[in-house]
Order: structure tokens, then C-alpha cells, then sequence
């Protein structure tokens, strides 16, 4: 399988698929702008009719990252493909379920060769566990993200309040799933969260102390630093032996609100960045282990990530490192996805041989 990629800094559809050399996709991906979305999107669809394509709004990157313009992915030569939509996902996203199953049986998946790319507009936790409930029994792994604004494509149409995905078979090779946390833990710390809404991904407390408190106290930091602090120090969930990475998104009052929501009674400990750029060559390395050859590589990254390397003058260092494995390409997201998990500051991937 081959993936083109076609890029216009200038957010224009026509030179990105000259520019990509795009003329015979059997599935499309769109990274675009807010202002020019809808625009792309009808653009795409009247440039391939009928070809099936997802799209989602987030800045994308290849050797260097595309703020504001337009990058279209396209995939071709011995792959099978479809794409489709899950809607009314904020309140039932079950009912669209029978769309995925279809989908699947069409494309008669393998285990080792097909993967599903998932862009959501938001309630991704509960979108995963009803997709990968489907996808599970199939052996068919998910990797994806949370995309801008709220707005989505599938099959040239906009959709909101939804999640758009692409199930993808490889038929010359394998597909393979990874994700990297760059984050470990910064001490012995055992938080218990209490006083939480769910709903609102808010922690009141920690420890029965009030979570603003605990967070600044612990760090040594300002109420004003607490948005920036999370690039640096994130909270961790322990989940048995895996530890999730949960975003603090700012405060009201005395209590955090978060990017991911979090239960009372969940343990929480405070996480830190260290030695990032060993355990992106570990991420690296294992790759070039488990495949001899790669085609193509599709991730996302977390757009705190992406604030992360850029502090630290690290950013074109991380492209240049993913991109020693060859054709890489992705965007900055506000969430991932990895099977049925929902992830915050993580870098997810899929690659193919």
C-alpha cells in the first residue's frame, strides 16, 4: 500500500492534491482549518466522488507542522476501505452501531492486517467502549482522536456531535498499533479524587483537601501557572498496573477540571516528563523491530504535546526522529484514542507494512 500526502500551507485544496500527486485514492483523509472546512470538504468530495474519506478540523504535520492550511492523506494501491458515521454520539452513539458492523463485514477483516481511524467531536470515552465493543470481537484495532471545533466529514458530508471513522485492510502486509506516554511518575503520590462530576470532568477534592489546593501545593506553583503547570505535570490515574495520563484544563473555584473524566474514589498520583526523547527512540526502535518495512505511519498527537516540544525548542526534533521511519504524517488532537481507551498528552499511531 502507498500513502500520499498533499499539503497546501495556504489552506488550497486544488495545489494540496497536485502537490500530493493524488489521483486514484481508495480512501482519503482531510486535516483542515476551521474557517475553510466546509470548503475542503465539498471540494474533496467533487474531486473523487463516491471515494470514501473522513475529515476533521486540527493542525497536521509531516517533516513540519501545517497550522493553518489543508493536508489531504490519501491511500492506495492494495487496501480495502470504507468510512461511515456514528451520530448523536453526546447522547446515544449505540444506536449507529449497526452502521459499523456492516462496514465491517464489507471490508472482512483480519486481526493482523486492518485497523479502524476514529476522529471524534467529543464524548469519546463512551463512543470508544460502544465501537471497540463491535471491533474487539473482530480483532480490529482503533487508534484516532479529538478533532477542532466540533465539525467533522465523512463521505463529503459535515456532521456535529459525531464520530467518523475508516476501517482500512492492509492486503499486502500488517497494520500495527502503538502509543507513547512520555510521562512518569514525579514521586510517591496516592491522591484519592472525591467530590467529582463526571459530566463536567471536575475533581473538588483530592485526599479530602480541596484538588486546587492539593495541585498547587504539591507543585510549589501560582493559581495563574496551574493551565501551563499540566504540560510539565499532569495527573496520572493508576488503573491496576497502567497509569492514564488526565490533563488539567483550568479551575472553578476550588475545585480542577480536567480533559478526561475522573470518578471518585479513583487514585491519582502527579506525573512528570522525563527523558523524552529516550522513550521516543524506545517508541522508534520497537517499531523498526516489529516491521521490516514500513508504507506508512498515521498518528496523533496531543495538542499539549505539541505546546510541550514547542517550549522546549523540541518540536522539528520529535518530526525529524518519527520521521527516520519513513512516510509519517498525523495531527495534533485534543484527546487520542487506542482501542477503547481515551487518552490525554499521548502520542497514538498506526503503521503499515
Amino acid at each position: 500500500m502507498k500513502q500520499l500526502v498533499g499539503i497546501s500551507r495556504r489552506g488550497d485544496l486544488q495545489e494540496a492534491l497536485r502537490e500530493g500527486k493524488i489521483t486514484s485514492p481508495a480512501l482519503l483523509v482531510l486535516l483542515s482549518n476551521a474557517d475553510r472546512f466546509e470548503e475542503h470538504v465539498a471540494q474533496l468530495e467533487a474531486a473523487f466522488p463516491g471515494v470514501p474519506s473522513i475529515g476533521c478540523i486540527g493542525m497536521s504535520y509531516q517533516d513540519q507542522v501545517i497550522e493553518k492550511g489543508v493536508m489531504v492523506v490519501a491511500y492506495t494501491e492494495g487496501i480495502t476501505a470504507t468510512a461511515n458515521v456514528m451520530e448523536q454520539v453526546s447522547r446515544m452513539p449505540v444506536k449507529y452501531i449497526g452502521r459499523l458492523q456492516r462496514d465491517l463485514e464489507q471490508v472482512k477483516p483480519s486481526s493482523q492486517n486492518t485497523v479502524c481511524i476514529n476522529f471524534c467531536s467529543g464524548n469519546d470515552a463512551c463512543v470508544l467502549t460502544t465501537m471497540y465493543s463491535v471491533l474487539k470481537r473482530k480483532g480490529v484495532s482503533m487508534i484516532g482522536g479529538t478533532g477542532d471545533v466540533g465539525k467533522l466529514s465523512a463521505n463529503g458530508k459535515i456532521y456535529e456531535d459525531a464520530s467518523v471513522y475508516a476501517i482500512v485492510k492492509n492486503n499486502a502486509g500488517k497494520v500495527k498499533i502503538y502509543k507513547e506516554n512520555i510521562y512518569q511518575p514525579s514521586g510517591d503520590y496516592r491522591l484519592i479524587a472525591s467530590k467529582t462530576k463526571k459530566a463536567d470532568y471536575l475533581i473538588g477534592e483530592l485526599n479530602g483537601k480541596p484538588a486546587k489546593q492539593v495541585y498547587t501545593e504539591l507543585l510549589q506553583i501560582d493559581e495563574k501557572d496551574i493551565e501551563s503547570q499540566t504540560f510539565k505535570n499532569p495527573f496520572g490515574k493508576i488503573t491496576g498496573n497502567d497509569t492514564s495520563i488526565v490533563a488539567v484544563k483550568s479551575t472553578i473555584g476550588n475545585a480542577l477540571t480536567c480533559f478526561m473524566a475522573v470518578n471518585d474514589s479513583d487514585v491519582l498520583t502527579i506525573l512528570e516528563a522525563k527523558d523524552t526523547f529516550r522513550i521516543v527512540g524506545e517508541t522508534v526502535s520497537q517499531i523498526k523491530k516489529d516491521f521490516a518495512h514500513v508504507s506508512a505511519i498515521f498518528s496523533v498527537n496531543c495538542l499539549f504535546r505539541y505546546l510541550y516540544f514547542q517550549q522546549n525548542g523540541e518540536l522539528q526534533k520529535y518530526l525529524d526522529t518519527m520521521g527516520t521511519l519513513g512516510n509519517h504524517v498525523g495531527f495534533f488532537g485534543y484527546g487520542e484514542h487506542y482501542n477503547d481507551q481515551f487518552l490525554n498528552q499521548t502520542m497514538t499511531c498506526v503503521v503499515f507494512e
